[in-house]
């Protein structure tokens, strides 16, 4: 097994150990990508490996790197709902705002698939409530068509 492969492995399972004694011996994996355009900060945030994001972070990740389908490591957990690790990654920096090649924004996401106090974070943060996907839906719409009152009651109260 290749190094890149196996650092990639070591990620999914969830070894900071490993991760760790990896990076030592080559700083290069920090920024590499898997099969799937993924960066190690993407994929272990998407396995919910919070103490793996932290030593990624430690060791200079590029908060806001795109996997294939232009998505961030703080898209992604907006997308899954893992509120500490989105605090995390909010609190390291990482760009409430970015768009993916759809359009769709962390906002977006939360509104989509119901994660309230991802939603409520993100504006907590200075998100931009107006911004619309490529379909010229904003995180408002979304909310909508999902018929979620919680969210629409919270994104109509911030003034859209």
């Amino acid at each position: 097994m290749n190094n890149k492969e196996d650092f990639f492995n070591q990620i999914r399972n969830g070894n900071v150990a490993a991760v760790e004694k990896l990076l030592e011996s080559n700083m290069e994996l920090l920024e590499s990508t898997d099969e799937r355009g993924s960066t190690p900060l993407i994929l272990c945030t998407y396995y919910e490996h919070e103490k793996i994001a932290e030593l990624l972070l430690e060791k200079g990740a590029k908060i806001d790197s795109k996997d294939s389908s232009g998505n961030t490591a703080l898209m992604g957990v907006c997308f899954k709902g893992f509120t500490s690790i989105a605090k995390l990654l909010i609190g390291a920096g990482a760009n409430v705002n970015q768009t993916n090649a759809m359009g769709a924004t962390c906002l977006i996401y939360a509104a989509t698939f119901n994660r309230i106090e991802i939603a409520q974070l993100l504006i907590e943060n200075g998100v931009d409530t107006s911004t619309k996907d490529a379909r010229g839906n904003t995180a408002l719409d979304h909310a909508k068509m999902q018929g979620i009152k919680p969210l629409i009651e919270l994104l109509e109260a911030k003034g859209l």
